[in-house]
Order: structure tokens, then C-alpha cells, then sequence
């Protein structure tokens, strides 16, 4: 059934000691649940063996206590009571015949220590570098120091080994690990044999990898993850750089695993970075040395996968959000069923629970981290309950990911939209700048939905509550989504802000809708994801001249979690857009706007032709509320139950639109859990005192 054109993605690759049974390689990905939910992480990475992967990695796993990155939950490697738990992991990523790579990472100068309260090591005695600018200082690495660090490794190595796994990618790259810190003379400034020359720098990558191989390499496989580009200037470990230390190292590890510099650079969102958007910097490596190589760069596509191996740029198609989006790609790609890829949109909603510390979610992969928590599968769903039908109000990406999930649970299915086009707030949002892609939250579910043989989608059908009594259906799904407030409420103003109605107001719908202001325009964003900054950029390249306020300290501030921060502020810079952070907008008045500064309430006036509110978003619940005041009339409609979800019941990110659409799905008709934890979680072991 597979497509000839894909046959070389499932050819064996030998890698040291071992050999993957095809060209899927699963890159090392966090997730955020590491050592406080290590089933769910297990059971995560088994859905993916399941799927086809022919490699699959845990994330970064600090392999000794005297570097971790707390507050961020990563997996951990510090004595042998953590063997268990890892090889729990093991044993699911090798459940179909996948190879079980674990990475091993010491931080560094990256390692604030605040849970192990020691003193960070570096090559360098330098500040911490963290997302959070930690005032703290690492101390220079002396050379017994260096020998302790190379005998850690190779007591991780021994426990990976015991723990079941069959590689071990040695961390080096955006930044965040020891080898780059030694390879880079931004963070190697020593004066004896580990610094100065490359070939110096690169001592202690041979050193560490010489020890690992004696201890397990003739069983296992030892992997190297650098950066292709660390992007910071002369003192970086450049492009050339990295060349340069292949060929000087061409044999060193059993594969090179290349990423680019910074992990916002790497894993930069589809707003800022195509597919393959690695691919030059990566092309050519692959003559320099006589190992395999992987590469990443959000592949979703099949056909640019084949021309990444036949280029000779990559021998491995590394993936991390396109398995978590799809952890079943390789086998749809192998049973010819490309049209069934849930293709990653690179929101970099998944970066998010590694960020906040908290479980990780997908925008097109609901079930993502609920596999062991609530048993959900990407591909199966649970039987149908005892009713039959169930009328879907709203083809959002709540309403579209209900009606899909339903179907399959074998429900009849009668989606009911309003618009002529389906989609909901995506089919609007995918034509803002750079979030096309964000349009295949509509498109993978349209065309699954055309493919079901129990689902009706009416197309330009607004109900009221009257007709849905009058239809029959037995269950009603109300997911109508939200509109944007024009009166302001959000964070600053909780009730509705002071304006004087010559002032033209504008919410991102009526933009969205083609109806855009001129002039001089002030866009108040008191959202802080990525609303405002489209908006301004989209605004400024319509010729307005426009300003961005804000009370944060950054622009479109969330989005320091989606790694996208920085690229919207120079995006918006480049554009001429005048950006001005800490202070929000008290009244509107004709001509223009006050602010005040959101540390001193300092008032100025700014002027203005029309204001752009991005504020909250109020859901659109009127026909539930609708039919709830009906509720004795349900039982002669025939309807027993009536839910709300997605954004009318309460907005947030499209990720929770369509978890809120899958949940759903799930629990219809399901026994009520009372008081029970709608999942399951582990509580950590009491020792003896």
C-alpha cells in the first residue's frame, strides 16, 4: 500500500553497534512531565513505537545533582532508585521494535541548582544563563573537576544501560548542554588544554565519549547533539566551526545529531520557520564524516523527507512536534495513507508545558500526555454509549474535533454552522501573517469528517434553541466559540473601559473580517499572546502608522513560552511598528488615548485616529443558556443532555478548543466520576526517616 516514492524512508540504518528499521528518529523532546509523571511519559513514547518510529528518545535527563535546571521538569538519572522508573521507559519505546535512546544532560552554565542547592559548573566561571536571568554564577571547572564529570558520565552510562537502552545522545546543543559550553568560545574561555584551539575545545566531547565507549559501547550506541549555528556573534560556535570539529572528529560518535543554535532558533514556530528551514545549514555535513546523521526541521511532509535523504543532507529524519502531533506518522506514511497525517502547525503550544512546568498539550493531538493519565489513544476511541445521535453546533476546532472523535466512536453526527466555511475562529486566524498553517486544524478534521459515513455537516445554519427542541437529536454539543470584547475587559480594566464613543474602536474580528482602521492607529494588547503582534504587523504593512501598547514588560509577553518572543518584537521593530511596553490604556477619548505607566499610574496622552482592543473574549453561550431555561421541555424533544465546550464555555488557545472538543467526545454517555480525579496521577515515595 505504500507509495514506492517513500520506500527509501524505510530502509535500516546502522547506527554503531545497532540498526534502526527505518529512517523515523524520534529526537529527544520534553514534554513536562519528566520525573513527576514518568507512566505518562512512558506510556507517551510507547504511542509512538506503536506509531512506527524507528528511533524514539526520551528528553533531556540530568544525569547528576549537581546540574539541574528547576524550576523545569525534566527526566533525572542521579542514582540507581531512578532506574526503574527509566526502564519503564525503555521497555514501552521498545515495544514494536524501535531502538530506546536515552539523553543524558548536564547543564552547565545553563544549571541554576536551586533544588540540589550546589554550586553550578562550567568551563567558565560565568552567570548562569536561563530563561529567567537567575543571579547566579557558575565556577570555573578545574581539572579534577573535569575528571569527576567524565566519570558521572560514564555512571550514567552504565545506569542507561541497565535501565534498557539502546543509545544515548550526549546533549550538546541550543545552548542548554556541557559539550556546546566547552565547544563554543562564547562560554570556553580557559587557557589550558580545554581551551583556546578547536582541537582543545574539543577535548573533553572525545574524552567523555572514549570513557562511554569502554564502559557499554560494544552494546550500545553513542550519539553527539550539536549545534549547527549558535548565531551570537564571533565568539559563537559557528557554522564553520562545527565543520570544522566533524572533520576533525568524523568518526568520534556512532551518529551526528544536528540542531540549530538556540532552541527557539531550533524549534522556532511556523510563523517564523518553514519546513527544512535547517536544511543549508546542514547540507554537506554528511561528506564530512562516515556516520549517519539526523537533522530536524518540523517535517511533515513525506516528499521533503525523501529529499532530505537523497540530497545526502540527512541520513535519519529527526522529528520532535511532528511525533507529537502525529505519533502514528511513519505508519501512514508506510500504509499509504498520507491523507491521514495530523500534520504538526508549529504553534509550539507543546513548548508550553515544558515552559510552565506543567503537562504538555498539542493543538492538533488532543490525547497528547492523556495516554497513561485518562487512556486515551490517538487513533482508537471507546465504544459508543447507549444513545445514538448528537447535534454539534459550531464547526470550530471544539466542534469539528467532537464531531470527528464522536464519529468514530460510531455516533451519528449533525454538524450545524452558522458560516458558509467551516472552521471557526481558524478559518479566520489562518489568513493573519504567517499562521497559514494553523489552517490544518480545519483542513485534517473537514477531510476526515468527508470520509465518515455517519456525519452530516450543514453549512450557513445559525439555530436558535426553538428548532434544535423541534430536530430530535439526543444530544446537543453547544460549540459556538467567542467573540472579542470591543469594551476593553481584560486585565487592566475589569469592567468596561472609559470611552468616548467618537473615538473608532476595533476588535480583532471586525479585522479579521476585512474591516480595518487608517491612520493612526494604537493597538492596546491586554491579551499577551499573539493576537496583538499579528495585528500590528498585519496593520503596519496596510499602511497605518501604528503603536503597541501594552502593561507587560514584552511585547505579546505568553509568547516567551511558544519561543517566538523575540522574533515578534523584531518583526514588529523591522516594521516601523512604535512599541511601548509597561503602561496600559485608561480612556478613550476623541483624538486619542490616555495611558499610565503600570508602576506609577503616570498619565499621557497619546494621539490617535482609531484604537484596536485586544482584550478578552467573551463566549458565545446565549443558545445554551437558550436551552437550559427550556430544560422541561428536553425529555419531549428527546434530548438528554446539552454541553457546552470550547471557547464558549470559557476561551483560551485553540489547544483547548479542541481538547475540550475531544473530551467531550470521550465522556458522552460515560458514568459520571463524582469526586473522583478525572485522572490518574503517581504520588511520590515516602522514605524512613
Amino acid at each position: 500500500m505504500r507509495d514506492p516514492r517513500y520506500d527509501i524512508l524505510f530502509e535500516p540504518v546502522k547506527i554503531g553497534p545497532l540498526t534502526a528499521k527505518n529512517r523515523f528518529y524520534q529526537v529527544p523532546h520534553c514534554n513536562g512531565g519528566g520525573y513527576r509523571d514518568p507512566s505518562a511519559v512512558a506510556a507517551m513514547r510507547a504511542v509512538k513505537a506503536e506509531g512506527g518510529w524507528g528511533v524514539i528518545y526520551t528528553e533531556q535527563t540530568e544525569m547528576h545533582h549537581t546540574s539541574e535546571i528547576t524550576p523545569f521538569i525534566e527526566l533525572r538519572l542521579w542514582d540507581d532508585r531512578d532506574v526503574p522508573m527509566l526502564r519503564k521507559m525503555s521497555e514501552a519505546m521498545k515495544s514494536h521494535g524501535a531502538l530506546a535512546g536515552i539523553q543524558l544532560a548536564y547543564s552547565g552554565i545553563n544549571g541554576p541548582n536551586f533544588y540540589t542547592k550546589e554550586v553550578p559548573l562550567a568551563p567558565s566561571a560565568l552567570p548562569i544563563r536561563t530563561f529567567t536571568n537567575d543571579p547566579v554564577q557558575a565556577r570555573a571547572m578545574d581539572r579534577t573537576d573535569i575528571r569527576n564529570l567524565r566519570r558521572w558520565f560514564v555512571n550514567a552510562a552504565r545506569r542507561s544501560k541497565a535501565a534498557g537502552f539502546d543509545l544515548i545522545c550526549l546533549y550538546g546543543a541550543h545552548g542548554f548542554g556541557i559539550f556546546q559550553h566547552f565547544l563554543s568560545r562564547a562560554t570556553n574561555q580557559r587557557g589550558d588544554e580545554y581551551g583556546g584551539s578547536l582541537e582543545n575545545r574539543s577535548r573533553f566531547s572525545r574524552e567523555v565519549i572514549a570513557d562511554m565507549r569502554d564502559a557499554v559501547g560494544d552494546t550500545m550506541a553513542i550519539t553527539l547533539r550539536v549545534s549547527l549555528d549558535e548565531s551570537i556573534g564571533d565568539l559563537g560556535f559557528s557554522n564553520s566551526e562545527v565543520r570544522d570539529f566533524i572533520a576533525m572528529n568524523r568518526d568520534l560518535p556512532d551518529l551526528w545529531d544536528l540542531a540549530q543554535g538556540s532552541w527557539d532558533a531550533c524549534s522556532g514556530p511556523s510563523r517564523f520557520k518553514e519546513e527544512a528551514a535547517q536544511e543549508a545549514l546542514a547540507r554537506g555535513i554528511r561528506e564530512l564524516t562516515d556516520r549517519p546523521v539526523v537533522g530536524v526541521g518540523r517535517f511533515t511532509s513525506p516528499d521533503v523527507m525523501v529529499r532530505m535523504v537523497r540530497s545526502g543532507t540527512l541520513d535519519l529524519i529527526g522529528c520532535a512536534r511532528p511525533s507529537i502531533a502525529d505519533p502514528f506518522l511513519p505508519k501512514k506514511v508506510e500504509e499509504g495513507r498520507i491523507e491521514d497525517i495530523r500534520e504538526c502547525i508549529g504553534c509550539n503550544i507543546c513548548i508550553t508545558g515544558d515552559m510552565t512546568m506543567s503537562i504538555s498539550r498539542c493543538t492538533q493531538n488532543p490525547t497528547f500526555m492523556e495516554e497513561w493519565r485518562k487512556g486515551w489513544h490517538p487513533e482508537r476511541m471507546n465504544a459508543r454509549g447507549e444513545s445514538r445521535n448528537v447535534l454539534v453546533v459550531g464547526a470550530g476546532p471544539a466542534g469539528l474535533e467532537a464531531a470527528r472523535a464522536l464519529s468514530l466512536r460510531g455516533y451519528d453526527v449533525a454538524v450545524a454552522e452558522a458560516r458558509d466555511e467551516i472552521g471557526g475562529r481558524v478559518a479566520r486566524e489562518r489568513k493573519l501573517p504567517g499562521l497559514s498553517a494553523w489552517g490544518r486544524v480545519a483542513d485534517y478534521r473537514a477531510y476526515q469528517l468527508s470520509q465518515r459515513p455517519n456525519v452530516e455537516i450543514y453549512r450557513g445554519s445559525e439555530l436558535d434553541a426553538g428548532q434544535i427542541l423541534e430536530f430530535g437529536f439526543e444530544n446537543v454539543c453547544i460549540a459556538t466559540g467567542a467573540t472579542w470584547r470591543r469594551d476593553g475587559v481584560a486585565r487592566q480594566h475589569v469592567v468596561p473601559m472609559p470611552a468616548d464613543p467618537d473615538m473608532p474602536v476595533f476588535t480583532p474580528d471586525d479585522i479579521m473580517e476585512g474591516n480595518l482602521p487608517t491612520g493612526r492607529v494604537v493597538v492596546f494588547d491586554d491579551d499577551h499572546y499573539y493576537m496583538g503582534g499579528v495585528l500590528a504587523e498585519l496593520l503596519a504593512g496596510a499602511g497605518c502608522k501604528v503603536t503597541l501598547v501594552t502593561p507587560a514588560a514584552y511585547v505579546s509577553d505568553w509568547s516567551r513560552n511558544t519561543l517566538e518572543q523575540g522574533a515578534i518584537h523584531l518583526r514588529l521593530a523591522q516594521a516601523g511598528v512604535r512599541i511601548v511596553l509597561n503602561r496600559g490604556v485608561t480612556r478613550l477619548f476623541s483624538g486619542g488615548v490616555e495611558t499610565n505607566c503600570t508602576y506609577t499610574d503616570a498619565r499621557e496622552h497619546l494621539d490617535c485616529d482609531a484604537v484596536v482592543m485586544v482584550a478578552s473574549r467573551q463566549g458565545r453561550d446565549g443558545l445554551f443558556h437558550d436551552l437550559v431555561a427550556r430544560t422541561d421541555h428536553w425529555a419531549d424533544a428527546g434530548i438528554r443532555s446539552v454541553r457546552l465546550i470550547g471557547d464558549a464555555e470559557a476561551p483560551g488557545p485553540i489547544a483547548w478548543a479542541t481538547y475540550a472538543g475531544h473530551r467531550y467526545a470521550r465522556h458522552l454517555d460515560m458514568p459520571e466520576t463524582g469526586d473522583a480525579l478525572p485522572f490518574r496521577r503517581e504520588i511520590a515515595e515516602l522514605l524512613d526517616d
